[in-house]
């Protein structure tokens, strides 16, 4: 009985296809499209913000292949550590993986916080006079509940996150419907002067910013990686759930700004007094069909954001299991709840930092931890994969690889010219706040930990290099290898 000895010893594969996408989307769109729409619009400064949602579409979509071979070649608990620690412990041992999740355990939870601060956000619509105060209280109040409603069984919690998803797909729905009901050309595609002159430093400071929001946007196409060792059939699974995610919400978020923009003025989006600039969505909903509908429709993208923010804590707390297991992290955050079988202390310590990350948006701005999250995680995560990928095509080329990166290596190319631009143009686009120095001092800070940490375990450089490819040396075929998911290795 595999599954009774999976129960025993950690996690089961339980989440398909159908729930995996679900998992993805569910996270991937959330309340982000809502709250940066204006936030687009701004960076580039009228209406060929919808550059912004491709140019992150194309992105997503390189970096979604990248994720897409690692997560059907070694699907275990942890995403990134799994990868990172079989790629680059060659030659620095356990510093990298150790790096990941000393970045992840931050710029996780953080992304998890914008979703609430866009709950509270949109709140304000159905709750005009709430106060800075109560807003916090609310915003504190949903991330406990999000804890508590991921303390059960991984499977029961995919079912509601379907149940979840649906009530995103319709929110988006109606608004998408609402938009071009009432949707005026005139509006949506007239362009200020010079809005597509590429001579000018301008036209790219925008781009930079808007490729910042617009992957923001995206990100969550890698969260079902992180379960990898919950998946069914993985070497399937994970690919078209990567795939079929990243396409689908391009598709919504397309309609979504497009719509957008052709029934609210894109300057009314720049009006810190105009409703418009901060519950856009709520806007297009009054303006269409009245009052009534845009209150009922703010209630489902309430619900939406919930589930956002559900998702992404469901994969992220996934991170440091796998990590202290290989005692490549505190071991406490290797055990999992003796009946429920999730890890306790990853969950409950995500929860307290997307708490803070709540608070310090609140009291600053979205953009502060928008340039934040994305830029500690493009040095450690991002720019990481990418090398990691070629890695180990050299360093383990007899490795199973379920789904190898189409065109290779040109979806890398273009991950990596698409971080490296996200990441140089961080502080230019948001002056007074210095992400970059601050990404890069939390990263020092992890360095300092892990030589504390590996001087105290006698690794790595103060001890021998313990190789592992475990992933090398397990079977394909027979019981070892059906729970593995490694039998479905038809392309994808």
């Amino acid at each position: 009985m595999p599954e009774l000895l999976d129960e025993r010893v950690g996690f089961v594969r339980r989440i398909g296809l159908f729930q995996a996408t679900a998992i993805n989307m569910s996270q991937m769109c959330g309340i982000g499209p809502f709250v940066t729409i204006p936030l687009m619009v701004a960076a580039f400064g009228g209406p060929q913000a919808v550059i912004g949602f491709l140019a992150g579409a194309v992105l997503a979509l390189a970096d979604g292949l990248i994720w897409a071979e690692l997560g059907s070649s070694l699907p275990g608990a942890g995403g990134s550590y799994v990868y990172l620690r079989q790629a680059f412990q060659y030659r620095t041992g356990k510093l990298m993986p150790f790096l990941f999740v000393w970045t992840a355990m931050l710029f996780v939870p953080l992304g998890m916080s914008t979703g609430v601060i866009g709950f509270v956000q949109y709140l304000g619509y159905l709750w005009p006079g709430m106060s800075q105060g109560q807003g916090d209280a609310v915003g504190l109040v949903v991330t406990v509940s999000i804890v508590v409603l991921l303390w059960r069984r991984v499977e029961s919690i995919a079912k509601l996150t379907v149940v979840l998803w649906t009530v995103m797909i319709a929110s988006v729905v109606l608004v998408i419907t609402a938009a071009f009901t009432h949707f005026s050309p005139e509006s949506a595609f007239t362009y200020p002067a010079h809005a597509f002159e590429l001579t000018s430093s301008h036209f790219w400071t925008g781009f930079a910013a808007g490729l910042t929001i617009g992957i923001y946007d995206y990100l969550g196409y890698n969260t079902i990686a992180y379960m990898g060792a919950e998946i069914k059939a993985p070497g399937r699974t994970i690919p078209r759930a990567v795939i079929c995610s990243i396409l689908g919400i391009m598709t919504i978020y397309l309609l979504l700004q497009i719509g957008t923009l052709g029934v609210v003025r894109w300057q009314d989006m720049l009006d810190p007094n105009n409703p418009a600039s901060s519950s856009v969505a709520s806007a297009v909903l009054e303006k269409a069909w009245g009052k009534g509908p845009a209150e009922a429709v703010t209630v489902l993208i309430l619900v939406t954001a919930v589930a956002s923010v559900l998702a992404g804590l469901l994969g992220g707390s996934r991170i440091p299991y796998d990590a202290a297991r290989d005692r490549v992290f505190f071991r406490p955050y290797g055990t999992l709840h003796p009946r429920h079988r999730f890890p306790v202390l990853g969950l409950l310590t995500m929860g307290l930092i997307m708490a803070a990350g709540f608070l310090l948006g609140r009291h600053t701005d979205l953009a502060t931890i928008i340039q934040l999250l994305t830029t500690v995680m493009v040095i450690v995560q991002a720019l990481a994969q990418v090398a990691a990928v070629t890695v180990l095509r050299r360093r383990q080329p007899t490795l199973r690889r379920p789904y190898r990166m189409w065109l290779y290596p040109l979806p890398s190319i273009v991950a990596l010219a698409g971080w490296l631009v996200i990441y140089g143009y961080a502080d230019r686009n948001s002056p007074g706040r210095h992400p970059i120095e601050w990404s890069l001092a939390w990263v020092a800070a992890g360095v300092v930990a892990f030589v504390l940490w590996a001087r105290y375990e006698k690794e790595w450089p103060f001890g021998p290099k313990r190789i592992s490819e475990e992933y090398l040396t397990e079977g394909a075929t027979g019981a070892e290898g059906a729970e593995r998911g490694d039998p479905d290795t038809e392309p994808v």
